[in-house]
């Protein structure tokens, strides 16, 4: 299909995903591709190039733009390098209203970047993301696996310094 410069699974790992196929009937592996993106972005950088996404389409037996269209809607799914830290504020209606807005205001001011930007030391990414299902915590914010919720400044401030110490 298409050439994916040299990108390639760890046998192990590819034991994983050709076992994740498997899960499926012929015909259907593309019922495959969330959790083998996942992996991807993990294991390549924690990121999804162009040549990744290729590469899962190779594994799949399916076309690099059905990949394409996958990977640009969800996003939790990263399509350029991303910081250490990426901090995905939620954005949407039930968020807003209780100033999501301010928070990425806030963020951006803090670490002199914007919206989808990283800082120049590669520690924090902003991105606003849609609804992250938490509206009755609001605002909030997603780090990794973790959820921070009734976002202020200050608890922001607190945070942003957890996450260094932690680096």
């Amino acid at each position: 299909m298409t050439a994916t410069n040299n990108i390639a699974f760890s046998p192990e790992r590819m034991a994983e995903v050709q076992a994740i196929i498997k899960r499926y009937p012929e015909g259907r592996q593309k019922s495959a591709i969330l959790p083998i993106l996942h992996m991807a972005q993990h294991d390549f950088g924690g990121w999804l190039s162009q040549d990744v996404m290729d590469h899962v389409a190779d594994l799949l037996d399916i076309k690099p733009i059905e990949v394409y269209e996958v990977a640009t809607f969800y996003t939790m799914f990263h399509l350029r390098p991303v910081g250490k830290k990426v901090l995905e504020v939620c954005r949407t209606g039930p968020c807003m209203l209780v100033g999501s807005d301010n928070i990425v205001q806030y963020l951006e001011k803090k670490l002199e970047i914007k919206d989808g930007d990283t800082t120049p030391d590669g520690m924090f990414t902003i991105k606003t993301v849609e609804c992250l299902g938490a509206c009755g915590y609001a605002p909030m914010m997603q780090v990794g696996e973790k959820y921070h919720e009734f976002l202020t400044p200050e608890k922001l401030d607190r945070l942003l310094d957890e996450f260094r110490k932690d680096a």
